[in-house]
């Protein structure tokens, strides 16, 4: 749900008075909220400004509280621990009990009040999006939408809405408006104004690949012990752990859509996490495989790869078995990650002659030819 990402009157006559603005306010639960982002900033001249202002801020305002948030950062946890004992020694106590410095992580928001709730941290992600700059959050939410619409065109499905693609991803109406646009011919739009792929958006779906780990945060995990688990081993135990939102991608997620993928054995298990928030759990490795490692290294030899899955909705496939699968996007992109471009080009060509199998069926049903 959508709120207003600025404090109205308030905030023009705290800008009047001490000449500074937020990026945002919080106004539900009666106490105001004030947020300033500072989207990928290493340098703690620019924090301690913005500390300052909200500092000005707070004693102006003495029924409100601020956060100031810093996304996508190099700074650690210890740094801005050190950093909130200075602020302490330096502010009143009672503006520093209203004053929360907050870092934002992969695994969530370090130092976040926890009296806030989900909504707020829903909200607080789309203001971290509005604010980060181009190029970080608002890349990934225009690939995750060139997936989805990829998964629509490889599956058949209808026409979608621009509004469905904001809900389906999990971002702003705008965001999702300005994807659709970037993609400009390799979009058809209906007179209803939903839209749909032309065909294969070769040139996105190159990018998509070229960018995949990034955008996917992929995460390769070794075996160092010298008693390495085959793959078909991890993904028996996967199973026992009855979770919906790990899918298994890959060669085998790839195996479930086409059985005649030819290629014999499991050389690595792919899955796909779905965490449409920011906080990721990785307490599943341990229970696969206490032996695993990460590793950095994307020539490592491993054994298990898991690949972030972001959007608001995973499109996982459930198994009769209750095993989820990953969509056939995520599937084909694990293939092109593991350099299986021969099973990748058999796969993609696998949907797009059902697909065109489909609309010879349904033109035929209709009366056409």
């Amino acid at each position: 749900m959508s709120r207003p990402l600025t404090g109205g009157l308030t905030s023009r006559s705290l800008k009047n008075d001490i000449g500074y603005e937020p990026d945002a306010c919080w106004r539900e639960g009666g106490q105001p909220v004030w947020v300033e982002v500072k989207a990928g900033t290493h340098s703690f001249r620019n924090v301690r400004a913005s500390l300052m202002g909200l500092a000005y801020l707070l004693a102006n305002d003495p029924q409100s509280r601020a956060l100031l948030v810093l996304p996508d950062s190099r700074i650690t946890e210890e740094r801005l621990h050190a950093e909130v004992r200075l602020a302490e020694q330096s502010l009143r106590p009672e503006v520093m009990q209203r004053l929360s410095l907050v870092l934002g992580k992969d695994h969530g928001y370090l130092g976040l009040p926890p009296d806030l709730g989900k909504d707020f941290r829903d909200w607080l992600d789309e203001v971290i999006e509005r604010e980060s700059p181009e190029g970080a959050k608002p890349r990934q939410f225009h690939y995750a939408i060139v997936e989805v619409m990829l998964h629509q065109w490889l599956l058949g499905k209808e026409p979608v809405t621009t509004d469905w693609l904001m809900k389906t991803v999990g971002c702003s109406y705008p965001t999702a408006a300005r994807a659709l646009e970037k993609m400009g011919h390799a979009i058809v739009r209906r007179t209803d104004r939903r839209a749909v792929l032309r065909g294969f958006p070769g040139e996105e779906w190159a990018r998509l690949v070229s960018l995949s780990d990034e955008i996917r945060s992929t995460a390769r995990f070794v075996d160092r012990s010298g008693q390495t688990r085959s793959p078909q081993s991890l993904l028996r135990r996967l199973a026992q752990l009855g979770r919906d939102d790990i899918a298994v991608g890959g060669i085998e997620g790839a195996r479930h859509y086409d059985p005649n993928i030819d290629l014999i054995g499991l050389p690595r298990l792919d899955l796909s996490l779905h965490c449409p928030g920011r906080r990721v759990d990785w307490g599943f490795i341990e229970r696969l495989d206490p032996a695993l490692e990460r590793t950095e290294q994307r020539d490592a030899p491993a054994v298990l790869v898991v690949h972030l899955v972001r959007r608001k909705v995973s499109l996982f496939q459930s198994g009769a078995d209750g095993m989820q699968w990953a969509d056939p996007v995520e599937c084909l992109l694990d293939l092109h990650e593991a350099r299986l471009e021969s099973q990748a080009k058999a796969f993609r060509a696998f949907f797009e002659k059902h697909r065109e199998e489909n609309l010879r069926h349904e033109m035929n049903g209709s009366g056409g030819i």
